[in-house]
């Protein structure tokens, strides 16, 4: 069956309820890789604890909602392709948020090419509604390019053509996915060798928005900034990367923000970063 696009758009994703605690703030931050620098104690201790912006990212998840069958989506060809996020309001240590998400496009890169569609969700407080965050999540359907919608808009690279005026290195924990999955993604092509194997990969790999995490701190400390004056955050994922790996930043300055690419060795592994600063309301 093909691809539904109709579906997709009329999809009513029900509204989710999410209460975390500072455990979870805690182990999130661990996830991501801090821990190893006095520097990182603010977002790992309970007695002055601050959420890092991008802990939102993993708060009232859909969950897997684009592999029921009507939507004729080949689920196993699927991949995350892009993240962004616009921290609005610094994100409390604990508290309980609601989400509600809709897709906002679909659009056709072409038979064999596959199609594309953006999901977007805000991260709400449950009491007094404040909008703590807004995500886009693009999903590239590599299986159902072709089924005639329109094509996706031409965006120019946002990478500038000089060197880049800083690099940065982010070692990635061997155990960092086996704690990251804590945090709400038990997909287990990211902790069983069996799975990765099943899945293409000798070993398993690190979740996306892990190194999409990872990036955002090197990237902001790169620039003599706090995590916590991020206020955006987008990427594009172009590679795997494992636990253990070292994840090197290219960082182009700009005013308010940063551009960057992520390389593990020679391979590219993330591209189009952009990360915007500001301070939280």
């Amino acid at each position: 069956m093909p691809i539904q696009p109709d579906l997709l758009f009329a999809h009513a994703f029900p509204q989710a309820r999410h209460n975390y605690t500072k455990r979870d703030t805690i182990l999130y931050a661990l996830g991501v890789g801090l821990g190893c620098d006095p520097d990182d104690l603010p977002y790992l201790l309970e007695d002055r604890l601050r959420a890092l912006p991008t802990f939102a990212v993993t708060l009232g998840s859909p969950g897997m909602w684009i592999r029921a069958p009507q939507f004729g989506v080949d689920y196993a060809k699927l991949v995350h392709y892009e993240q962004a996020a616009h921290f609005h309001t610094a994100l409390p240590p604990e508290g309980e948020i609601v989400s509600s998400a809709r897709v906002v496009s679909v659009a056709d890169r072409g038979e064999g090419r596959g199609a594309v569609v953006v999901v977007e969700r805000e991260i709400r407080d449950a009491a007094i509604g404040t909008n703590y965050c807004t995500l886009q999540q693009t999903l590239l359907l590599r299986g159902n390019g072709g089924f005639g919608g329109s094509p996706p808009p031409r965006e120019a690279s946002v990478i500038p053509e000089r060197e880049p005026d800083a690099q940065a290195a982010f070692e990635i924990d061997p155990r960092a996915a086996l704690i990251y999955r804590l945090s709400g993604d038990w997909n287990p092509l990211h902790a069983d060798p069996a799975a990765a194997k099943a899945g293409g990969f000798d070993r398993p790999i690190l979740h996306g928005l892990a190194s999409y995490a990872a990036a955002g701190l090197a990237v902001s400390r790169a620039c003599d900034l706090s995590p916590e004056q991020v206020t955006s955050l987008k990427c594009r994922f172009t590679g795997v990367v494992f636990p253990g790996d070292t994840l090197a930043l290219r960082v182009w300055r700009e005013e308010q923000r940063a551009i960057f690419q992520g390389f593990v060795g020679e391979r590219k592994v993330l591209d189009q970063g952009v990360v915007g600063f500001g301070a939280l309301r």
